[in-house]
Order: C-alpha cells, then structure tokens, then sequence
C-alpha cells in the first residue's frame, strides 16, 4: 500500500466530498458501497470493478475518488465502527468501560472478520481510529497509571481481543467424526490431568475462554492500579 496516499485520502479528502464526474458520488459513498461488498461477499470479493458494479457507475468513474484497492481498504477499515460509542463514552468506572469495549469489539470481530484481516495490512490511521485510541487512554484519567502504563494497558487489552476473535474465526467447526476416532484410538488414561478435564466437560481449543482471559487481564491492570494509589512506607 502507499501509506502516503491513503493517509492523503484518510485526512485531507476523505471527511468532504470529493469531486468527479459522476453527479452525486463522493468519497464516502464509495467508501460505503466497498463495505456494503465484503459484508455481503466476502473480502475476497471486494474489487474496485465490483464495488462500480454496486454503485452503477463505470470502474473508471472510481478512480477519481480512490487511487486505488488498498487505498480503498485503509478508508475500509477507518470506517468500520466509527458510529459506535467510544470507550470513555461508555458507563462505569475503568474497568467496566474496558470490558464494555472488549465484549463489543469481540462481537464486532466474529461479525465482520474482514476488519481482522484487514487491520493487520493497512499502515495508515485514519481520524476515526487515532480518536478511538485518544478515547481509549481517557478511560485511565485518575488511575496513575503513567502514558506509557496506560497505552500498553489499551494495546494489551486490543491484542487479547483481536487474538482470540482470530483464533476462534480460523478455528474449524468440531468433527464429531474425529472426536469418535480420538475416543476409539487415543489411551487418554496416558494424559490424566487432560483427562480429568474431559471428564469435568473441558475441550481444549473451544474459544469459550474469553471471559477468563479478559477478567485475567483486567485484574492485572488492577493491581498495577492500586499499587499507584497504595501508601507508601514512609506515609504508614
């Protein structure tokens, strides 16, 4: 991707109309239509052609608007929630405007995967999402966690999340064909503590542990948290 062109089109030209041939296209229409593809079809069917295809315009007529398909991709995704509510908007002290945005952007990503996909390719931030990361830190005013403490807690939270969700969408639906094969050749008495698992009703690689891992991490924060507001030794 041409990381200058995108971000030229993400700041300059992106948030007003753009000018071109076709009487009431903008950027944002496009923009539009490309979403309105993948959630329909699929990435892999996003093209510029397609989404003219959806408009009922000529391919050429885009390029007035977007240079190009990975362009169109970083608006894509800059896009992509940008009417949801941002993390300091939502109720609760610290901790539950964090797991209020975790548990949502958990549904977001199962809902639409193309956003995973296309958040671990294009480099450009866009308004949208430097004004959800602004939001992010904001969550953490008055804990005394330090910039750097409060940035690495955002982007911990947002890899745990991204993770998982990546985990689960590439994870296989279960075969109950292997699963009675597993029974019929595997000695599982030679994998005890699995075993005890198995027979508590514990699946290893289910994607049922979000919640764990999420008040696991959140916890961690926590105490980081208190230690800041903790007396010190020479206050006792």
């Amino acid at each position: 991707m041409n990381a200058n062109r995108a971000l030229e089109l993400l700041w300059r030209d992106g948030r007003r109309p753009a000018r071109g041939p076709q009487r009431g296209l903008t950027l944002d229409r496009v923009v539009r239509a490309a979403i309105e593809v993948v959630e329909a079809d699929g990435l892999a069917a996003l093209s510029m052609r397609r989404v003219a295809q959806h408009l009922g315009v000529g391919t050429a007529s885009l390029y007035t608007y977007v240079p190009g398909k990975t362009e169109l991709e970083a608006l894509m995704l800059d896009a992509i929630g940008a009417d949801d509510p941002l993390p300091h908007e939502r109720p609760g002290d610290w901790r539950a405007k964090l797991e209020g945005w975790a548990r949502a952007d958990w549904v977001e990503f199962r809902a639409h995967p193309w956003v995973l996909h296309l958040a671990n390719q294009a480099p450009a931030p866009g308004p949208n999402l430097l004004r959800w990361i602004d939001s992010a830190l904001r969550v953490f005013d008055g804990t005394g966690l330090s910039e750097a403490e409060k940035m690495a807690a955002v982007e911990s939270v947002d890899a745990y999340v991204r993770g998982l969700a990546r985990q689960h969408l590439d994870q296989p639906e279960p075969d109950p064909e292997q699963d009675r094969l597993l029974v019929e050749l595997v000695d599982f008495t030679r994998y005890p503590h699995l075993l005890r698992a198995l027979r508590a009703g514990v699946r290893p690689w289910s994607g049922d542990q979000f919640e764990f891992g999420l008040q696991r991490l959140l916890d961690g924060i926590e105490a980081l948290i208190d230690t800041r507001s903790a007396p010190s030794e020479g206050d006792s």
